[in-house]
């Protein structure tokens, strides 16, 4: 029998999850979308099927057909969506972050871990690419011996870079560590399993520096020193001239690996007057496509199943808190101590 599901929020991130629900998960079935925006409820109907529409979140989720929901709602309200929809008896996947306050968070780990029975999982699509998940089995066979450095670049391409300014001139994002390294920061932690103590961030805007007095960044970068010493750099930014970028660098004791070292988009390559060309990935929905995929199977075969996912809304806690600390390095010029 198919898991009947709900989605609230049909931005573009909410759209690739409603169609991998409606088009590439069998066990699924998208029977509700919530959207405040009208054009937004009638694609859900025209192109994903989508049996019931609502303006009003509490009204989808009292819907008793539903089993589950998909959270793609503006951040600041991850928590209290999660919580509502928790306490209706509903599975919950939610995309990151799980929220943007650390004390709202805890607040919410205290719902979801009342109901065990109950599948949470986060969005975290990057322990669900193939690609990480064959690295992540090299490094804990010990291929490349014990972890010394990681680095990870998280860059957008620049086509979004303008559209992003004028958002900042009328909203506060969560900041560019908790918008675009949050996931780098999962993954320093996944491939370790070590908690990050010391962080030290900076940032930069060169291409828009009205973004200085929006309080928001264009470039950042942050070192962290793990329990066990490790080191991690990262860097975040959302001016990449040629694409998406996203690579991440493992350097151990016997050795290294690389994931992405190019973005690249296919194994095509064009050699004309430009000289030797490798397209690359223009956008996350292209280069983690079938990652996204695989998160939401895994979502609905854990509540077929009855079990929970790796990932944990703790995992969210950590990723938040962390960024915060980044955020706070870069306001204060100073390294930040995570207790």
């Amino acid at each position: 029998m198919a898991i009947h599901v709900g989605v609230i929020g049909l931005g573009r991130m909410g759209q690739i999850h409603a169609r991998n629900i409606a088009e590439n998960v069998p066990d699924a079935t998208l029977y509700a979308a919530c959207s405040y925006v009208d054009e937004e409820l009638e694609l859900a109907k025209r192109e994903f099927g989508v049996k019931e529409t609502y303006k009003n979140y509490e009204d989808m989720i009292a819907n008793t057909n539903l089993d589950a929901v998909v959270i793609v709602s503006p951040s600041g309200l991850h928590t209290e969506h999660i919580r509502i929809a928790m306490q209706k008896g509903l599975h919950v996947f939610c995309e990151k972050p799980i929220g943007l306050d650390s004390e709202d968070i805890k607040k919410t780990i205290e719902v979801i871990n009342s109901r065990p029975n109950q599948v949470f999982q986060l969005g975290f699509m990057r322990r669900y690419d193939e690609s990480y998940q064959y690295a992540k089995k090299l490094v804990d066979e010990g291929t490349i011996g014990e972890l010394t450095l990681i680095r990870c670049y998280g860059i957008d391409p620049s086509s979004g870079l303008e559209s992003f300014v004028n958002f900042a001139k009328n909203s506060r994002s969560g900041g560019l560590f908790a918008d675009m390294s949050i996931h780098d920061i999962d993954l320093v932690r996944w491939f370790t399993g070590k908690e990050i103590k010391r962080v030290w961030a900076i940032g930069k805007n060169a291409a828009y520096p009205i973004l200085d007095k929006l309080g928001e960044l264009e470039t950042g970068a942050a070192m962290m020193q793990l329990e066990d010493k490790t080191m991690a750099i990262l860097v975040a930014g959302r001016n990449a001239a040629h694409g998406y970028h996203v690579e991440t660098e493992l350097i151990g004791t016997k050795g290294m690996l690389r994931v992405a070292q190019q973005p690249e988009k296919n194994l095509v390559t064009i050699f004309n007057n430009e000289g030797v060309v490798r397209p690359t990935s223009q956008n996350f929905p292209e280069r983690f496509h079938d990652a996204f995929i695989r998160e939401m199977k895994e979502f609905i075969s854990c509540i077929k199943e009855g079990r929970q996912p790796e990932v944990t809304a703790y995992d969210g806690l950590l990723g938040t808190i962390v960024a915060d600390a980044c955020q706070k390095s870069v306001e204060t010029n100073s390294i930040v101590v995570i207790d």
